[in-house]
Order: structure tokens, then C-alpha cells, then sequence
């Protein structure tokens, strides 16, 4: 990516969005009729598909079961064809089994698991197209889809990850930005207290950029979150008015 100007003079990046403006985000929830949640998402040319079953009893071993809340089954995957490569995406590839651990990692911390002891909430994502910011979608597709679930959660969980280029923080990031190496941010914020469900750096950072770079992922993060409520809100309007008819 050597000689790529990825914040030009005037303040603007390749794709002319300012520093810190979100891509354009489209949601749907409940676009599968046999799941007990679904949501699909887009963020600008990124496609995530979230699909949610449960709670329900674990399959499986018995012992699994925590005796004093719901187990959390998270499972992240590549479509074959959301990348211009066209290789075999094994679910057991190293990437797929980080990004499984941190949806895991997000979705404990916000669902309100001590309601369903000894049962299982499992939650699948997968990458229609990817074109960055891959994780950040995948969360956001699959908060919508444990909120059409009927899953109660402490709070939304709202994703979005974050650059750093001449020092100013760029929010929400393409893939040509992420593919020009820099240090990255990608985190998922509780939007209403502002607590932190997880926060992952790829590179290092001096610590005197940190605060900034982390203040521009919390606002980014809230600005997914007013888009989020709305699709939300969109739904349950559009359920009520079908209910009535």
C-alpha cells in the first residue's frame, strides 16, 4: 500500500468520507422465518448475516451446563465467495476461531445469561462480503438478531473499529485502510453506560494516541447505535401494523 494517501490535504479519505463518518449501514431483522432471531446488516460494502437459537437445553453433554446461567455458543464464518480470493474458508481456520472467541467474549458480557440457567443461547455469524471491518458487523448483526430473538440483553452492543493515520483517528474502516497496515482498534461498547465489552489492538500505539483513538471508537460506536435502535424500532412497528391487520 506503499504511496496510498489515505487522508488527503483537505481532510478527506479514499472513499471521500471524513475522519470519523460511519459507511452507510442497512439493517433487517427477522429475515429468517425458522430461526428464533435473525438480522442481516450492511456497512457501506460489508454483508453480515446473523442467525440466533435458544435459549434452549444444551445438546450434547449434560455436564456442560452451567447450573447458574445460559452458556453462550458463538460460531463466525467467511462465506467462500465474500472475498475476492477464492479459497476454502474452513470454520476451524485460526482467524474464525479468535473472532468466535471475541463474539463469545462481547455476548456474555451484555445477555442477561443468569435468566436461563442450565440452557444454551447459540448465535452464527457469517461474512456475505467482506470489505472491512469485518468483526464490527458481525456484532452488530447479531445484536439485532438476539434483540428479534426476544433475548433480553443489559444494553445494545454496538461495534466499530478504528485507525490511526497523521495523527487523527479514522472510524469504521474499508478494507483498503485496513490492508495499509497502522494500528487498529476494533471495539464493542455497551452504547448507555459506555462500558467496554471488548477492545482489540493489531498493532502498537503510543500511549499518548490511546485516549483519542478510544474516544473516537465510543462515539462511533454510539453513532451504530442510533442507527441500530432505529432499525429496531422500524421492526417492531412494521411486526405491530402485519399483527393488526
Amino acid at each position: 500500500m506503499a504511496g496510498l494517501e489515505l487522508l488527503s490535504d483537505q481532510g478527506y479519505r479514499v472513499d471521500g468520507r471524513r475522519p470519523t463518518e460511519l459507511r452507510k449501514i442497512r439493517g433487517r431483522m427477522g429475515v429468517f422465518a425458522q430461526a428464533d432471531g435473525s438480522a442481516y446488516i450492511e456497512q457501506g460494502n460489508t454483508k453480515a448475516l446473523a442467525v440466533v437459537y435458544g435459549p434452549h437445553q444444551i445438546r450434547g453433554a449434560r455436564s456442560k451446563a452451567l447450573h447458574d446461567k445460559a452458556t453462550v455458543n458463538c460460531q463466525y464464518s467467511m462465506a467462500t465467495f465474500s472475498t475476492g480470493e477464492r479459497k476454502r474458508r474452513p470454520h476451524g481456520d485460526r482467524k474464525s476461531t479468535e473472532m468466535t472467541l471475541h463474539l463469545k467474549q462481547t455476548f456474555e458480557a451484555a445477555i442477561l445469561t443468569q435468566l436461563y440457567p442450565q440452557s444454551q443461547i447459540d448465535i452464527y455469524v457469517q461474512i456475505l462480503q467482506a470489505d472491512g471491518g469485518n468483526y464490527c458487523a458481525c456484532v452488530n448483526a447479531a445484536t439485532l438478531a438476539v434483540i428479534d430473538a426476544g433475548i433480553p440483553m443489559r444494553d445494545y452492543v454496538c461495534a466499530c473499529s478504528t485507525g490511526f493515520v497523521e495523527d487523527t483517528p479514522l472510524t469504521d474502516l474499508s478494507y483498503i485502510e485496513e490492508s495499509a497496515g497502522g494500528p487498529q482498534v476494533a471495539m464493542a461498547v455497551l452504547p448507555k453506560s459506555q462500558q467496554i465489552a471488548l477492545l482489540e489492538m493489531n498493532a502498537r500505539l503510543h500511549e499518548d494516541h490511546l485516549e483519542k483513538v478510544v474516544e473516537a471508537a465510543v462515539k462511533a460506536c454510539q453513532d451504530v447505535y442510533t442507527v441500530l435502535d432505529r432499525v429496531v424500532r422500524e421492526h417492531v412497528q412494521e411486526v405491530t401494523a402485519l399483527a393488526g391487520e
